[in-house]
């Protein structure tokens, strides 16, 4: 899977419920601390932060993310590092929603159909989508092993469009995970190059489900806006 592909250190953690996120994960203290600060300077400079570009001219972001980036350097993955500053960043300034996605939601999300989804203005601004552990599948780097989806950030942006952030091969046992990221309107008339279902394993039959492609990514973070508003509502 191409596009974007990374990997951040993580600490190990016990196992807990509802599981962690990568937000509980990596940003406790940085959302306490540099968070209202970029908020602060946010306001200020009255940008839009869905605006990328803009916000990587802030200040305080630039200090964020050097404190991301490990002390031996990270290479071409700094890409990785400011989508998931920026993911992090704008899930915490909308509330830090995150929306737990059951067997019964996750299989009508990951379904041969195409749901119908709510306009962006009808669902939260920014949230992450947890899936059930080991149930969709996708090989981050090409020649390596296929790693289980944790969930996604999800946020929309100024243009109309979505941006998502899949984590994958989060894990007690491993420092860190890979991430992928995907931007754009919603797929129309997406297909499989061989024919087979969207989200269908491309595994074996003991994957239950794989994400083939930035945009079948794309496609899943489309969908999660249903459950999203959902979640949304009742949290209000």
């Amino acid at each position: 899977m191409a596009s974007l592909a990374g990997e951040a250190q993580a600490p190990c953690y016990l196992p807990a419920m509802p599981r962690p996120t990568p937000l509980d994960l990596i940003f406790p203290r940085i959302a306490t601390t540099e968070f209202p600060a970029i908020r602060r300077a946010v306001e200020v400079a009255g940008i839009d932060p869905t605006n990328r570009d803009a916000f990587l001219l802030l200040a305080e972001v630039v200090t964020l993310m050097r404190e991301l980036r490990p002390e031996d350097g990270i290479g071409e993955g700094m890409d990785f590092l400011v989508a998931l500053g920026h993911h992090a960043y704008l899930t915490w300034d909308a509330g830090s929603l995150t929306v737990p996605l059951g067997v019964a939601q996750a299989e009508a999300l990951l379904s041969a159909g195409s749901p119908v989804v709510p306009p962006l203005q009808d669902a939260p601004k920014a949230y992450y989508a947890q899936f059930l552990e080991h149930r969709v599948w996708a090989t981050v780097v090409d020649e390596q092993v296929a790693e289980p989806l944790d969930g996604c950030f999800v946020h929309a942006t100024g243009s109309g469009t979505l941006r998502v952030l899949g984590i994958f091969g989060l894990r007690p046992e491993r420092l860190g995970f890979s991430a992928v990221e995907a931007i754009g309107p919603r797929p129309e008339a997406l297909e499989r190059s061989d024919g087979s279902a969207l989200f269908a394993s491309a595994l074996g039959p003991a994957r239950l489900h794989s994400i083939v492609g930035p945009e079948e990514l794309l496609e899943l973070g489309w969908r999660t806006l249903g459950p999203a508003r959902e979640a949304w509502a009742r949290a209000a």
